[in-house]
């Protein structure tokens, strides 16, 4: 079976990494911190002191960590993967990044002799650890056909978006309306409980109306009722998200109010409360500007 180093063991990534030991792979892993792998390494898979450690060997560098920084850091700096990765190798960046990282990576990597994968992922941590994710790919397309072995134990379906760098404008248009979503239904709970309504008549009618997208159904209930136990995704990865979607769009489009004004509320979200999950936006809506 191939050799997978992975890189990044956070929410998905842990759940992600667990998926290439129950397929057989040989597992090489690495985080900032070891604590989030001894469950990993009690199933076999072996640690690395580094990035560039676990890459030793690899036929595939998978890496899955906050934002362009981190990516740039795992990747390329003198303990990066890239420093040990033979010529050939796949560079799976599942990471959500900035556009323009995945072309700046993209050819750094290709000028190293490396194999880049453009392939953010959706779907929830549960998802992840089951292999039932969905993967936005942007990629050459026989490079993504020599990285379907790869790709195959951690995702369901596959969404090819075509060259590198689709994938990740996709990722960044998804999550985009996801956080205008969520931003305006916390407001709309808040503006609820103000005027005195009947919330518990409110959060079946929001999940049961017309605007019953999955992101109200499943975040309308926990805001309604403050639960912010088992958070997801926090409010500063979502800021994070919508920032790198906002500047793409702003190069292509001529405005984007309905996107400023989702980061704007991201922005005061994680101002407040930057790990706190973004149930906790209610909270901040509901209070006085």
């Amino acid at each position: 079976m191939p050799r997978v180093a992975f890189i990044g063991l956070g929410r998905m990534g842990h759940g992600m990494a667990g998926r290439y030991l129950d397929a057989g792979f040989t597992v090489t892993v690495w985080n900032r911190t070891r604590a989030k792998a001894e469950d990993l390494i009690a199933r076999g898979a072996q640690w690395a002191t580094s990035p560039e450690d676990a890459a030793i060997d690899a036929d595939a560098v998978v890496t899955m960590v906050a934002d362009d920084e981190a990516s740039r850091s795992v990747w390329l700096t003198t303990d990066g993967a890239a420093a040990t990765m033979k010529a050939g190798t796949l560079a799976i960046e599942c990471s959500t990044v900035s556009y323009q990282h995945a072309l700046e990576m993209a050819r750094e990597l290709r000028n190293r002799g490396l194999i880049y994968i453009d392939c953010p992922v959706t779907g929830l941590p549960a998802a992840a650890a089951e292999g039932k994710l969905t993967l936005l790919v942007g990629a050459d397309p026989a490079d993504l056909e020599r990285a379907q072995p790869v790709l195959a134990p951690i995702g369901e379906t596959i969404r090819y978006f075509g060259a590198v760098g689709s994938g990740t404008v996709f990722k960044l248009i998804n999550n985009l309306l996801g956080a205008v979503q969520i931003a305006s239904l916390a407001e709309g709970v808040a503006m609820a409980e103000q005027a005195g309504l009947d919330m518990q008549m409110v959060a079946e009618a929001l999940a049961s109306g017309a605007i019953a997208s999955p992101q109200v159904i499943r975040h309308s209930r926990r805001m309604i009722d403050r639960d912010f136990s088992n958070a997801s995704f926090t409010a500063a990865l979502r800021h994070k998200d919508a920032a790198y979607a906002v500047r793409l769009a702003e190069a292509l489009l001529p405005g984007v109010p309905v996107s400023r004004a989702a980061l704007t509320a991201y922005e005061r979200a994680k101002s407040h409360a930057p790990d706190g999950d973004e149930g906790k936006m209610i909270e901040i809506m509901s209070r006085p500007k």
